[in-house]
């Protein structure tokens, strides 16, 4: 009789959680053997740059810090984005970033690890979603590529180990162009509607900036989504609808709560973010700070001396080139040759879609940072970034694949990524060679694999050598490319990762002078003025005309970060006798700042925190740039009567008297040199009028210290 063998058991499942780690450790079963490991390397590798040697820059740019800090101290301050925690004014965008790194300093502890770890997680988070975007239209090589020229990009390394908001609004964009691309690749309504989510989400980090993406954005669905043109039209209707939305609701929430119940808006004209929107972070970004609706401060151009007078060179001039324009001109040549050869490809064709996505990111970006006539620091540039790196990825593995599709691009192909490899070459050379005593060697190495690398690429793909010697030349082509390319920006960034932060104005590689507008090196400080409209510098300008985060490779004059933790300035706590910087903002309408600049000394502060009483604000200043390093000292409120620069209209003589009235006030420390203009001067006569003032000698200040020129500190109630 037949017995039945039972069939063996099938082997028990692997848990899903294993499987899962295994995926994101080694990549899926179908991906090279190679390509994850790769993609940690580069991962490594960034996290190094924006890590390394973290803590040397203190609290960075401490006018986010101390809004950091106060809205670790008061929830009100942290929905708000208020400079203090008394919630008199906000800084000057919008609090999302604060809201990430206030977390973390309610958890941590603030400091500068709360201020700074979030930075770096969000650089190297931007750096493998690029790869994933890039990955999914065009392969591996090409993503990995892509992510190993964002993570080595000169000014993305000096952001990213700063507290600006544009580490986290690059992250928010990276992450709009991927949900993008899925809504192309699937014809899905949901990932674009989270596409216009994550815009919203960089609205509420920078503003208007965040929506230079929306018509790449917009046209790429549009063109290449697969569902049919009606669709597509209501799909982009909805995303806008969610764009609207999620951009709006912070500003919408803040506004419709009447004026005495919140905080002044900073940087705007009338103490609304709707104002601020449309002006100072807006059109006037864009026209000139006196030329948008809602009006802003600072004449036209206005602090465009920061990166150089707009026009068609300004990412390239001495000021910007060295931060961002490394691969510009292999992206340019890439992304038209690329066009080129798969623009008779299907409509809905995944990577011509992607091309014109990051083209299009690259073109409106290119536009508006170059001929902007506001406020336009080199830092802002960290933007063009993922285009740059996506598009130097693509058109690397593009043209790289020379003779393996259509015969008649054979030729065309190698000659176009010779074309890119020259150009940025020379380029580089070009960069390197305005800091001739910077690393001399190094251009004229780049130089060299340049030429190299052209003649092996090309002996590769256009002459008939056998197969192990074409390997091999294109093999060493390919190594000499990524000299030629990488090296320039690669040492820009390790030494932007070498030096401390660069406070409000991180820049990477070695000061270039400038050059004509620049900002280092002028009398004064900042010719043709910044954001209040300083006609000459600040008043008395910074040693050596330095502007506050600007001294050569990110250090002030002496060798001190601008952004350095206060409490730790000259080896002493300001309690122990040590000086804190006082930049009084004598801009258009400010309170003053006598125009020897000024110091606040730690007497004065231990004084003031012994008189405190009950007030609500341990003192009022003019500026930001005076309040700042008090309230990281001492971890309480300083008021900052006019804003970052002291010339927002903040402060009313009613509004003053009301303060004082209440007990929330009882000094005000005034300088001597006013500014014409707004209502501020009569704040001040006031002041003068109904306060007391201090003896220097009551907080073993000296004579010397007051009078007409210097910090005068008075006594309310």
């Amino acid at each position: 009789m037949a017995q039945t063998i039972p069939a063996p058991a099938a082997p028990a499942a692997a848990p899903e959680h294993g499987g899962r780690i295994r995926r994101l450790l080694l990549g899926a079963p179908g991906d090279p053997r190679w390509a994850r490991p790769a993609l940690w390397a580069v991962l490594a590798v960034a996290a190094a740059l924006y890590a390394w040697n973290l803590t040397s820059g203190g609290y960075a740019n401490d006018f986010y810090a101390a809004a950091v800090k106060s809205g670790t101290q008061s929830w009100k301050a942290f929905f708000f984005g208020s400079l203090d925690a008394g919630n008199y004014i906000t800084v000057d965008k919008p609090p999302m970033v604060l809201w990430v790194m206030e977390l973390f300093g309610r958890v941590i502890g603030f400091g500068t690890w709360a201020l700074l770890l979030p930075q770096v997680i969000e650089g190297v988070a931007a750096v493998a979603l690029l790869y994933a975007t890039v990955r999914r239209a065009f392969g591996h090589p090409a993503a990995l590529i892509a992510a190993a020229v964002l993570a080595l990009t000169p000014i993305t390394v000096a952001i990213n180990r700063d507290n600006n908001p544009d580490t986290l609004l690059v992250l928010l964009l990276v992450a709009a162009a991927w949900a993008c691309q899925r809504a192309v690749e699937t014809g899905r309504l949901r990932p674009l509607l989270l596409s216009a989510f994550f815009v919203g989400c960089g609205f509420n980090t920078k503003m208007l900036q965040a929506f230079l993406v929306v018509p790449a954005l917009a046209l790429v669905y549009l063109i290449a989504g697969r569902p049919g043109i009606v669709r597509r039209l209501g799909h982009l209707a909805a995303a806008g609808a969610v764009l609207v939305v999620s951009s709006s609701w912070w500003m919408l929430i803040v506004d419709a709560i009447p004026a005495a119940n919140r905080p002044y808006i900073g940087g705007s004209t009338d103490g609304t973010v709707w104002d601020l929107v449309i002006g100072y972070n807006g059109l006037g970004r864009v026209f000139g700070e006196n030329n948008g609706p809602g009006g802003g401060r600072g004449g036209p151009g206005g602090g465009a001396s920061f990166g150089g007078q707009p026009g068609a060179g300004r990412l390239f001039n001495d000021i910007v080139g060295g931060q961002i324009s490394w691969l510009i001109p292999f992206a340019v040549i890439a992304l038209i040759a690329c066009l080129v050869l798969l623009w008779k490809r299907p409509r809905t064709d995944l990577a011509r879609a992607a091309l014109l996505l990051w083209g299009g990111w690259l073109a409106v970006h290119y536009v508006i940072f170059s001929f902007a006539e506001g406020t336009f620091h080199p830092y802002y540039t960290t933007a063009l970034a993922p285009a740059i790196a996506a598009l130097t990825g693509v058109g690397a593995v593009l043209l790289f694949r020379a003779g393996r599709g259509e015969a008649r691009w054979d030729r065309l192909r190698p000659l176009a990524g010779a074309a890119a490899i020259a150009a940025t070459g020379v380029w580089a050379f070009v960069l390197l060679d305005r800091t001739p005593s910077w690393h001399p060697w190094l251009r004229w190495t780049i130089l060299a694999a340049t030429a190299a690398s052209i003649a092996a690429l090309l002996l590769a793909r256009l002459t008939r050598l056998t197969r192990r010697a074409g390997t091999r030349a294109l093999v060493a082509g390919t190594a000499l490319a990524a000299v030629a390319t990488l090296a320039g920006p690669g040492a820009y960034a390790v030494s932007a990762a070498s030096t401390a932060s660069g406070g409000s104005n991180p820049q990477a590689g070695p000061s270039t002078g400038f050059g004509p507008g620049g900002m280092r090196g002028g009398p004064g400080g900042m010719p043709g003025g910044s954001r209040g409209g300083f006609p000459g510098g600040f008043p008395g300008g910074f040693p050596g005309g330095q502007a506050r985060g600007g001294a050569p490779n990110g250090a002030a004059p002496g060798g001190q970060n601008p952004g350095q933790n206060p409490t730790t300035q000259q080896g002493r706590t300001a309690q122990q006798g040590g000086r804190m910087p006082w930049n009084g903002g004598a801009g258009r309408g400010g309170f003053g700042g006598g125009p020897d600049g000024g110091e606040v000394s730690g007497q004065m502060i231990s004084y003031l925190e012994k008189n405190q009483g009950g007030a609500t604000w341990l003192l009022a200043v003019s500026s930001s740039r005076t309040a700042d390093p008090i309230i990281l000292s001492t971890g309480r409120p300083v008021m900052a009567m006019g804003g970052f620069t002291g010339s927002d209209p903040a402060m009313t003589v009613a509004k003053m008297q009301k303060y004082v009235k209440e007990g929330k006030l009882r000094y005000v420390l005034l300088g001597g040199g006013m500014g014409p203009g707004g209502g501020d001067s009569s704040v001040t006569a006031w002041v003068q009028k109904n306060g007391t003032l201090v003896d220097p000698s009551a907080y073993g200040g000296t004579a010397s210290s007051s009078g007409s020129t210097g910090a005068q500190l008075y006594k309310l109630g």
